[in-house]
């Protein structure tokens, strides 16, 4: 009975063939795609493409850019007060309805006081006098008022904080233009109380005295 050999694997025909398969796998590695772990990322979107430094410097110009809304609202309040300013000192030489209210008033004491009698430079002093004076204190008030908060403002940015961005010119020009017309008002004011303009009137002296 005839038998037929059986096949016999030999130990380096197999140690051969794995060393080929994993030389195979290691020139796949070395061809193929990079790994997750040759730690390359992506660029940012709109910054592909562009120099890391150029990066940077476009990051920098945002940041510094100025908000147009912080722009907007630098100087309302300075030139609210300049303008409030000038206000107040169109007021003092145009005069208010506060000093007309106050002279009828005194107008009308001195009517009052002088009901039951009295000499006629009295009654000058009494009714017209006292109501010039007052309405020459009203102005003078304004005046004042308006002379004060004119130097506020443009003395301003040399206390507290300093401001990022230097007053603009319109605020100090309006409050300067109040500040002015301050003076002017008080100067006025003052010449109408000591009677510098007009005096007041005097009585007559009675015929044959």
């Amino acid at each position: 009975m005839n038998t037929t050999p059986s096949k016999t694997t030999n130990p380096d025909e197999t140690d051969a063939a794995e060393d080929a398969a994993a030389k195979d796998v290691l020139a796949k590695d070395t061809t193929g795609t990079p790994s997750e772990a040759d730690g390359s990322t992506e660029a940012p979107d709109g910054l592909a493409g562009q120099p890391e430094g150029d990066a940077d410097d476009a990051v920098q110009d945002e940041e510094l850019e100025p908000d147009p809304f912080e722009t907007a609202r630098h100087g309302v309040g300075a030139g609210a007060a300049a303008v409030v300013s000038a206000a107040l000192g169109v007021v003092a030489l145009t005069g208010a309805w506060t000093g007309r209210v106050a002279a009828e008033r005194e107008t009308l004491i001195g009517q009052i006081k002088t009901s039951g009698g009295g000499s006629a430079a009295q009654q000058i002093s009494e009714i017209y006098g006292d109501a010039w004076h007052t309405t020459a204190l009203v102005n003078g008030v304004f005046a004042v008022l308006a002379l004060l908060v004119g130097v506020v403002v443009l003395v301003r940015p040399a206390f507290g904080t300093p401001a990022d961005r230097p007053q603009p010119a319109w605020v100090r020009a309006v409050a300067l233009a109040g500040v002015a017309l301050g003076v002017l008002g008080v100067l006025i004011s003052a010449a109408m109380y000591v009677d510098l303009f007009a005096s007041l009137p005097s009585a007559g002296t009675p015929a044959g005295g």
